[in-house]
């Protein structure tokens, strides 16, 4: 805690939670093998899941090398959350009564968390508030990361109040900077195209296998609650739109449409496209790459009649407005673990939801 004119300020340290990605052509096999020997992400026995990881990071090396180099050799995926991260913090800083300062951990490259704990505690906050840039909640996603952070910050000693805000898939205001974002795409698009021919919003997720969300994680349910809270914003009257998901990964079953089986749909209605990244906020190899060349290419291919992306929300003043929301209220909430809600908002059948997983902690202490 600090004092500004004889008045004390604490400190809030703001942790921003997201993916990570190479930094240079030779950090793309050991990002790699970071994301595949992640429990979470891998879900085989420990004693297997060490050499099956590092041999699937090293088949997948020579493609994922060849999709950064589009990019530059590099994910551009630090620079632009460190961007929104700063913008976050211009914003808190601005109502006064504390002062915060917004981090960024990544999960699978640097910075990672055993780093930014450290810069954390050496700040000194007074508490911490945990944001994920991930919209809905997943276990291999929020709930890794929030794993490893908690690992961390107990190996750098940080002990301070910390409260976690789990979701926003439902939020109003991150709706409705969503939708924003969306209907200047759709009317851009609806201008370019011939009259006669259709258009159709695909919201595309990243997808997971179905065994994962059998056991119950609640990722699919959140992805199709932030789809109905944005088409309701949109408002256009009897929109053409569906859910599909990407990036499939591994031979088992996915969860579908898959984004490609969405794309043969619309060359067979003849209906053009345009191609929301629903549960991405940044740009990255997934929307530069697999969206704007691989999956373009795909539906050139067949024939699709036109083919549009939305941009990811990046650094745009909604969402920014919407996080700067979301931090004020989840502090307000005086929760450990917060929802854009407060509560639980998932079914009860989603027992990896983290507010089952806390009442099941408790009720086992207890």
């Amino acid at each position: 805690m600090r004092s500004v004119r004889g008045v004390a300020m604490q400190r809030v340290a703001v942790v921003l939670f997201n993916l990570g990605g190479p930094d240079a052509p030779e950090s793309v096999r050991p990002f790699l093998e970071n994301l595949f020997t992640d429990p979470a992400i891998l879900r085989v026995p420990g004693f297997v899941r060490p050499w099956l990881g590092r041999f699937i990071a090293r088949r997948r090396t020579r493609a994922a090398t060849e999709n950064y180099a589009i990019l530059g050799g590099r994910s551009p995926l630090l620079e632009l959350t460190e961007a929104q991260a700063s913008a976050l913090e211009a914003q808190l800083n601005t109502g006064g009564g504390a002062e915060y300062r917004c981090f960024v951990a990544m999960r699978y490259w640097h910075p990672m968390s055993d780093a930014v704990a450290r810069a954390v505690r050496d700040w000194a906050p007074d508490r911490v508030l945990l944001l994920p840039l991930y919209p809905q909640y997943s276990t291999t996603t929020t709930g890794s990361s929030v794993a490893a952070w908690e690992e961390a910050a107990a190996r750098a000693g940080l002990s301070v109040p910390t409260t976690t805000l789990c979701c926003y898939h439902s939020d109003p205001a991150f709706a409705a900077a969503t939708a924003a974002t969306v209907r200047a795409a759709y009317d851009g698009a609806r201008a370019d195209l011939p009259p006669e021919v259709p258009l159709r919003i695909l919201f595309s997720a990243h997808g997971l296998p179905e065994t994962i969300v059998k056991r119950g994680d609640p990722y699919q349910w959140q992805v199709e609650q932030t789809v109905a809270s944005v088409v309701e914003a949109l408002g256009i009257e009897g929109l053409d739109h569906s859910i599909c998901y990407q990036s499939r990964v591994t031979p088992q079953k996915w969860i579908g449409p898959s984004t490609e089986a969405e794309l043969e749909r619309a060359a067979h209605d003849k209906v053009a496209v345009l191609v929301c990244p629903i549960a991405f906020v940044s740009e990255h190899s997934e929307t530069l790459v697999e969206l704007d060349v691989e999956y373009r290419e795909e539906a050139e291919r067949l024939g699709v009649p036109g083919y549009v992306r939305v941009p990811a929300q990046n650094s745009d003043p909604g969402f920014i407005g919407a996080l700067h929301d979301l931090v004020r209220r989840t502090e307000a909430a005086g929760r450990p673990l917060c929802s854009y809600a407060g509560g639980r908002q998932c079914p009860k059948p989603f027992g990896d939801c983290p507010h089952a997983r806390a009442t099941a902690r408790i009720r086992e202490v207890a």
